[in-house]
């Protein structure tokens, strides 16, 4: 019995020792430098200041919906684009994957397209009238022989598919702006258009918001940050067998997919900053929109006459000098016979020799040096123009591939290329 009275006295006792040891503690803990920082006499003014200054600045970060009502603003004036293409055949291309394989492992299998094809994309609204910016990858140029559609999101209150027409167009830039055709009188300059923002004064590091229609998924939201800006990317266009050089782009880890072109690049103000255009293949997250500064400083010309006049900025020209090169040939990987030049290339029809200003109809335009081949150890450029190969000059007739199917890997050959130099343009008294 006495046993028993004894534990339990015990217990007790040690119930009683924990109990004021966590009293003690919490008195100690209430007297730390580290809570005390609460206290107002005791905390450092400026820096607790400065933290809730930029707290208040910029609330929509600490708000889990603020996101979400931007985009539920924008969606209405986002729009899904599709182009119905008129029956054509795919123009044949060399690249030094497809004279081996015959085909091209980067894009697939050059097939006639006798049937036409469909692409997509997407757009905004950027005036009540019913105009809309895209990209021009996206619906081509006007006169080309397609059909345009555009399909308004429901809760821009016209749950149709319109016609739309290109109103103006440019490659360089890769833009276009659409009209859309037959709008119900009562929508009729009342279409919802989204505010346009200053690309100029964009930070990185501020979040963004992309809206579009990845492989059709209508109005996808994706969100990351503005990453950087005047960024240059060079992309091979496969329908018109150009390079595409973009200057000045912004670049975003907002996830950008293939149907994101022509999409808005949203500030979280709600206003575009940016078009969303390109997306880098080689990386996750970085994705690539034309600053709406851009397109503004255009837009006047596309909607006024069709295209963007160049005249009073062209303070430079393409002069073309030959360069003579001195080449020794590779040879293929899957057949050590065959000779390897290295590059990918288009043959100079009248359409290229006109764009780029060519002297002649002639010769080889290449669009990309293969790194390491002979090609590049000899020092051809991309935009040079390969119009001899030893004793053979290059004409429709006598292509390229044609040439170096005739000579031996290890050979030496003599090439001979036109290259672009920028001359500036004297003014001139009249």
């Amino acid at each position: 019995m006495r046993r028993a009275q004894s534990r339990s006295l015990f217990v007790l006792a040690l119930l009683v020792a924990f109990l004021a040891g966590g009293i003690v503690i919490s008195s100690l803990m209430l007297d730390s430098p580290l809570l005390a920082q609460a206290e107002p006499e005791d905390r450092d003014e400026t820096s607790i200041t400065v933290e809730r200054r930029a707290q208040t600045d910029e609330p929509i970060i600490w708000d889990p919906y603020a996101i979400a009502d931007i985009a539920e603003a924008a969606t209405p004036s986002v729009v899904m684009i599709t182009v119905e293409w008129p029956a054509t055949r795919t123009p044949f291309r060399i690249d030094p994957w497809s004279f081996f394989f015959g085909w091209d492992p980067f894009f697939g299998p050059f097939t006639p397209n006798e049937r036409g094809r469909v692409s997509g994309g997407s757009g905004f609204i950027f005036h009540g009238d019913g105009y809309i910016f895209t990209n021009q990858h996206v619906v081509g140029n006007p006169g080309n022989g397609q059909k345009i559609t555009v399909r308004l999101h429901p809760e821009s209150g016209i749950d149709l598919e319109l016609e739309a027409e290109i109103v103006g167009a440019d490659f360089e830039l890769d833009l276009a702006v659409l009209k859309l055709k037959d709008v119900p009188e009562e929508y009729a300059g009342k279409l919802p258009a989204l505010p346009l923002g200053d690309s100029d004064a964009s930070r990185p590091g501020e979040w963004v918001i992309a809206i579009g229609n990845p492989y059709g998924y209508e109005q996808t939201v994706t969100v990351g940050h503005l990453s950087a800006k005047g960024r240059e990317i060079q992309i091979y266009d496969q329908e018109t067998g150009q390079v595409r050089r973009y200057r000045d782009l912004l670049q975003t880890d907002a996830a950008i997919n293939s149907g994101n072109s022509g999409g808005p690049l949203i500030n979280v103000r709600g206003e575009v900053i940016g078009i969303n255009t390109a997306v880098s293949t080689q990386a996750q997250g970085i994705g690539f929109a034309i600053p709406i500064n851009t397109a503004l400083a255009v837009v006047d010309d596309l909607i006024e006459v069709g295209y963007v006049s160049r005249t009073a900025e062209a303070i430079e020209a393409i002069e073309w000098y030959p360069v003579t090169l001195n080449v020794v040939l590779g040879q293929s990987t899957s057949d050590p016979n065959l000779p390897l030049l290295g590059v990918t290339y288009n043959m100079v029809n009248e359409e290229i020799a006109e764009r780029l200003e060519l002297p002649e109809v002639k010769g080889a335009y290449v669009v990309e040096v293969i790194r390491g081949s002979a090609a590049d150890r000899a020092g051809i450029k991309p935009d040079d123009v390969i119009i001899r190969f030893g004793d053979v000059e290059i004409t429709p007739e006598t292509p390229l591939n044609e040439a170096v199917a005739e000579k031996r890997p290890g050979q030496r050959v003599l090439v001979t290329v036109w290259r672009p130099v920028m001359v500036p343009i004297e003014d001139s008294a009249v």
